[in-house]
């Protein structure tokens, strides 16, 4: 688990990459924090990629496509909502999705490692090409179906689904009422369940 110094660190990098403007100064300075901050956090990413891929090349690919959005976007992390490595995997997870959405169903030997949560809703524990072309359908129409979320509720499941943190932590984390994260939580689940019921 990474310690606050890491993610202050984090925070730090991601600051000075959204602080660049055409001066050549700020821009050099943004690319070594954007370099730094790849390294602090590029094998995680990378096991993420890899595990919605299932092949290396494409994790590597997909990595790559997630910090030139980091650079593009920084502006818009906001540490309070969410912590560093939490916003970068989201980032990762969304670009790998995206990737297996465009290639749709002709190459689905690479989709068999998908997420925990896509494949918890394929009944067989062997890997079929049927299975994982429907792991792939499910891939999509959960992204799809977590961009319907209003933010703070998405922020919310993701930040559990991807630090497995239990409500009270996130409440902690978040500096927010119990109440209010298990609330947040329970409607964001039932707007998910809903949403992929219509894609089922």
């Amino acid at each position: 688990m990474r310690t606050e110094t890491e993610d202050a660190t984090m925070i730090a990098l991601i600051h000075r990459i959204a602080l660049r403007d055409e001066r050549s100064a700020s821009v050099a300075d943004a690319e070594l924090a954007l370099r730094e901050l790849y390294e602090l956090s590029a094998a995680k990413l990378y096991g993420l990629a890899l595990r919605v891929l299932g092949n290396r090349e494409h994790a590597e690919d997909v990595l790559q496509e997630a910090f030139l959005n980091v650079w593009r976007i920084a502006d818009q992390y906001r540490a309070p909502l969410s912590p560093p490595m939490a916003w970068l995997g989201l980032i990762v997870r969304s670009r790998a999705l995206d990737f297996l959405r465009q290639r749709g169903t002709a190459r689905v030997d690479e989709a068999q490692s998908l997420d925990e949560t896509v494949l918890d809703t394929v009944a067989s524990d062997a890997t079929s090409p049927l299975d994982a072309t429907q792991a792939s359908e499910q891939a999509w129409a959960l992204h799809e179906c977590l961009r319907k979320l209003e933010a703070r509720q998405r922020e919310v499941i993701s930040l559990a689904y991807l630090r497995d943190l239990s409500h009270a932590e996130l409440s902690a984390q978040l500096r927010l009422p119990l109440g209010t994260v298990k609330s947040w939580i329970r409607r964001g689940l039932d707007v998910l369940r809903g949403c992929m019921e219509r894609y089922a």
